[in-house]
């Protein structure tokens, strides 16, 4: 990017511009956070807000940059040279400073030390960084990862992973041992016993990972309309690491719509978003979240505009979402991440964002939106020819409630009981299923009953048959069960084994709602 392409840039992580020589204290601060960071280059005679070329006189040019040097130097521990250049635009002069990611920060002003005057970049600004960051630089420096490091209050058999080593059995067809433990680096032997890392005490179920990581968690909402102010559903994920994504995913599709079109004899479904990119993303946020920044949760929203995905952790500087198809790959959890993969939950090295990419293609109305919020990175999924729908009048609202007929069908629609749209095209036999599936029918069969139960509390199939009063499970109930899982009005309990022997089914809050309309 040349000069004249910068200037129309906007000031941000790696990007600063100064009218003329700032104060001692603020260029070695600049300098500092972007050599903790990933580099940066500020531009003195560039006035920021209203961005104007104002130039710095010929004559001082030299002067300035020994100033530059000298404070640099004088300031900045340990030593920063970054390159230092003179540039000419519309016939004025300006000098740019290029600074480049440090290999041993924590990068600090040495009159105050390392945890007084260590300063990262946020957004556009200089921000003291707390303690846990310069631990994490430090980190950085030594070329060791937090999800690597051990805590030693217990040892690897007093850790609980029974969830974790069901999940492992599941996917790998391997049993958790010892020895796969030590392949896979989630313990170290130290003083004699061997040691939990952080990364194993994510994957568990124990207390500790309440203790040290309760904020390990994702939050998922769905807010009414376009704003966060009133929310419709929430969930809050805080299970073990390997399960959570999974459950986040779900969140989403039980929120978003999925249509149906017929080409031909087809009935082609599709979703409203491209839901293996926000499963990508999802994923992404689990497996490459920063786990030492003290409490910040991963956080998916869902809008009538947008799916959003927020995870603690500023991007890689390797990273870059413009060139997604590029196949690019940078492991910030160097021990978690191999797990994810051996488990199957993310591909090989550097398909996640290229399968983003590959999907967008597909959705043109679609745009991904992403920037760094604080210490967070935040992915969107946005409409881009969304319009708001107007609320309606508190009569119409009140008529609705009335559960007359009509509107009963549509409510249920609504609800994503119905996604297919009737068409005049569609098979006979598809068309007769959808004019039988009607609350005033469905009140004979045995939706209504299933879910009265499932209303008091979680049943497994052979537990809803018995209570049927069947002497085994019908093929009948296999099939409604199978309808009412796929209209999301029941789910799962045990969502990433559908055939584990403990799965038991629970009533959803779209679920609750086609009672209410049912007047039940």
């Amino acid at each position: 990017m040349n000069i004249n392409q910068v200037i129309f840039q906007p000031e941000g992580r790696r990007l600063e511009f100064k009218e003329s020589l700032p104060e001692k204290s603020d260029i070695a601060k600049s300098v500092i956070a972007f050599s903790n960071d990933a580099g940066g280059d500020l531009y003195i005679g560039i006035k920021d807000n209203p961005r104007k070329i104002t130039g710095i006189p010929e004559e001082e040019l030299f002067s300035i940059e020994e100033q530059i040097s000298n404070v640099i130097y004088s300031r900045c521990h340990p030593i920063i040279i970054p390159d230092i250049t003179f540039l000419s635009i519309e016939g004025k002069h300006i000098i740019r400073i290029s600074v480049y990611k440090g290999n041993t920060p924590p990068y600090h002003l040495k009159e105050k030390g390392a945890m007084s005057g260590t300063y990262i970049r946020i957004g556009s600004s200089n921000r003291l960084a707390e303690d846990y960051i310069v631990a994490e630089l430090e980190r950085k420096k030594r070329n060791v990862t937090f999800d690597s490091e051990i805590t030693t209050e217990k040892t690897i058999s007093q850790i609980n992973i029974d969830n974790f080593k069901s999940v492992y059995k599941e996917k790998t067809g391997e049993d958790i041992n010892e020895q796969i433990l030590k392949k896979l680096e989630l313990y170290s032997f130290n003083q004699g016993e061997n040691y939990p890392t952080n990364a194993l005490i994510l994957f568990s179920d124990d207390e500790l990972r309440n203790r040290y990581f309760h904020f390990a968690k994702i939050e998922c909402a769905r807010f009414k309309g376009t704003s966060s102010e009133f929310f419709i559903d929430k969930k809050t994920i805080d299970n073990n690491i390997s399960l959570q994504a999974e459950e986040a995913y779900n969140f989403v599709l039980r929120h978003i719509n999925q249509g149906a079109t017929v080409e031909g004899v087809y009935t082609i479904h599709r979703w409203e978003y491209p839901v293996k990119a926000i499963r990508e993303i999802i994923r992404n946020a689990v497996v490459h979240r920063d786990y030492s920044l003290q409490g910040k949760d991963i956080k998916v929203a869902v809008y009538d505009d947008m799916v959003e995905i927020t995870s603690p952790g500023l991007l890689p500087s390797s990273i870059d979402f413009s060139q997604m198809e590029t196949g690019q790959s940078d492991a910030r959890n160097r021990i978690i991440a191999p797990v994810f993969k051996k488990l199957g939950i993310i591909d090989q090295w550097g398909n996640g964002l290229k399968l983003v990419a590959e999907e967008l293609l597909q959705y043109p109305e679609i745009e991904l939106i992403w920037k760094e919020i604080g210490l967070s990175l935040q992915i969107q999924f946005v409409k881009k020819n969304f319009k708001e729908q107007p609320e309606q009048p508190e009569s119409q609202q009140q008529e609705q409630q009335e559960l007359q007929p009509e509107l009963q069908q549509k409510n249920i629609k609504d609800t994503g009981l119905q996604q297919n749209t009737k068409n005049s095209t569609q098979p006979e036999l598809q068309q007769q299923e959808q004019q039988e599936f009607k609350p005033e029918l469905l009140q004979e069969t045995l939706y209504s009953e299933i879910l009265l139960n499932l209303k008091e509390k979680e049943l497994s199939t052979k537990e809803i048959s018995e209570i049927l009063g069947q002497k085994e499970i019908s093929g009948q109930l296999s099939r409604v069960i199978k309808r009412l899982l796929s209209d999301k009005l029941i789910e799962r309990t045990i969502t990433y084994s559908p055939n584990h022997p403990a799965q038991k089914h629970r009533i959803t809050e779209q679920g609750r709602l086609f009672l209410k309309l049912l007047g039940k």
